[in-house]
């Protein structure tokens, strides 16, 4: 099990699902609680402090807006909704209860990540109000998957870029190569951990002066660290 990144809450009456995009998010770094209704929900909200949250919006007892609601009654966290209401009033009504996102059901698990993610680092501070991601001098286009270093365009690979992101949503953090492999690689890797060094030596060449940032902790891994 990897070490969580951040906690978030699930609420989905429906068991199964809940269970397979728990298990997903754990699988990623998360540390997850499941509610399986509304009031269940809002028992867990007042309890702990959520990074994200996931909400249905047809459960038991309270529904997702109101749910939503309650939420937003209490602190300011990401939310997104996860339902099969389709409708563009569906949508609308989502957003005017409260909600940063809005995903119809079926879904891709993986966009889902993504949103979540995005939603956090939004809340964090880390994209600027036209949908770029700035640390220093470095500049991430999330929608197009560009790069740029000083105002230079920077040519990445896939990997590498997913590689980057990484490191940024996780500065500050020791990741040993094992946590980087299972979050940039997935389950589908099958060679050996030191693919990490060799991919982060191509980076650090592919970001050049502000290669500085990724630091290697000795028998551990590395870390990412923004300009002191």
């Amino acid at each position: 099990m990897t070490e969580s990144n951040y906690k978030l809450l699930i609420a989905e009456d429906d068991v199964s699902l809940r269970h397979i995009v728990s298990a997903f998010f754990m699988k990623n770094g998360f540390e997850v609680d499941q509610a399986g209704d509304g009031d269940d929900a809002c028992r867990l909200v007042i309890q702990n402090h959520y990074d994200a949250i996931i909400l249905d919006i047809m459960m038991p007892g309270k529904d997702g807006k109101e749910v939503c609601k309650f939420i937003r009654s209490r602190y300011d966290v990401p939310v997104l909704f996860l339902t099969a209401l389709g409708s563009e009033n569906d949508i609308v009504e989502g957003y005017e209860a409260g909600a940063d996102e809005y995903v119809t059901k079926p879904f891709s698990t993986k966009l889902l990540l993504v949103k979540v993610n995005a939603l956090i680092n939004r809340y964090r501070g880390l994209l600027v109000k036209d949908g770029r991601i700035a640390v220093d001098e470095i500049v991430i286009e999330p929608s197009r998957r560009q790069v740029s270093v000083d105002g230079r365009p920077v040519e990445l690979s896939p990997k590498e870029y997913d590689l980057l992101l990484y490191f940024i949503e996780n500065k500050e953090r020791i990741l040993s190569r094992d946590k980087i492999l299972d979050a940039v690689w997935g389950d589908d890797f099958e060679g050996y951990d030191r693919a990490v060094d060799t991919y982060v030596k191509k980076l650090r060449a592919s970001l050049g002066g502000a290669s500085y940032h990724i630091e290697t902790v000795i028998k551990s891994g590395y870390i990412w660290k923004n300009r002191a």
